[in-house]
């Protein structure tokens, strides 16, 4: 399904990836709402990067830890688009921490990334499904990690929270058939993203080590098989892994 017209609400569009999916999307003709928490700067000028599209763009502000918060942006979002076609739940948060440092892995740490990365999703589907069944297939697209395949990246709360999303993707790929097709990205090592740069050091390299095709992800290319998946109309309920070719990852 060609995406001229459509309309998208690209959640965390002030960051490396959010942004690339953005403009992505805009060059493949479709109008965009991004969220974004703090960063509104980032935020406007992933939104001139739509714009120079010839495409609509609005900012919401939406810290997706608050329910409420969810739907009236969502609402917003749709409201200034005039309806809304594709959900893109990127908005995640991670901190650097160590597997084996189990004590700096405290409670407080651990909701606020599940509650970010996996509910915030899930409240957003949630919030969306009554605008992306019309007429026409509406679609969810949910951006993941390898870490969710296997126990590596920033921590262990990360790891679990992917893991959660991608299996999340599964069940909302059943729950909302047949109108909405909901479907998955998980990247590997994005270089040159500010989520990149809060991984230890070493995990980050084994990344770049164990990656066969030599080279690591990049937030283009991540951006290019959302609009993929976007314009699909027969793949749901899939992940589909960006990595360079990790092993663990090739499931």
């Amino acid at each position: 399904m060609a995406l001229e017209g459509r309309r998208a609400f690209v959640t965390g569009g002030s960051g490396d990836i959010g942004s690339a999916i953005a403009a992505a999307l805009a060059r493949a003709g479709a109008n965009v709402a991004l969220s974004y928490v703090g960063f509104k700067a980032g935020a406007e000028r992933t939104a001139e990067q739509v714009r120079r599209q010839g495409r609509q763009a609005f900012c919401v502000p939406l810290d997706q830890r608050d329910p409420d918060a969810v739907g009236r942006a969502v609402d917003s979002a749709a409201e200034h688009l005039g309806g809304l076609d594709i959900l893109v739940n990127n908005a995640a948060w991670n901190v650097g921490i160590p597997f084996p440092n189990l004590d700096a892995l405290d409670p407080e740490t651990w909701d606020r990334v599940l509650t970010t990365n996996l509910r915030g999703p899930y409240l957003l589907a949630r919030a969306a499904a009554r605008y992306l069944e019309t007429d026409t297939r509406g679609t969810i697209v949910n951006i993941a990690s390898t870490a969710g395949y296997s126990p590596t990246g920033s921590s262990i709360a990360y790891a679990c929270s992917k893991a959660g999303l991608i299996h999340l993707t599964k069940c909302l790929a059943v729950a909302l058939a047949p109108r909405i097709t909901v479907n998955c990205v998980a990247p590997g090592l994005v270089e040159g993203t500010r989520m990149a740069s809060r991984l230890p050091e070493a995990a980050a390299d084994r990344a770049r080590e164990q990656a066969v095709l030599g080279r690591v992800g990049c937030a283009e290319d991540v951006a290019r098989h959302v609009v993929t998946l976007s314009e699909s109309e027969t793949v749901t309920g899939q992940t589909l892994v960006v990595d360079g070719g990790m092993p663990a990852a090739m499931r």
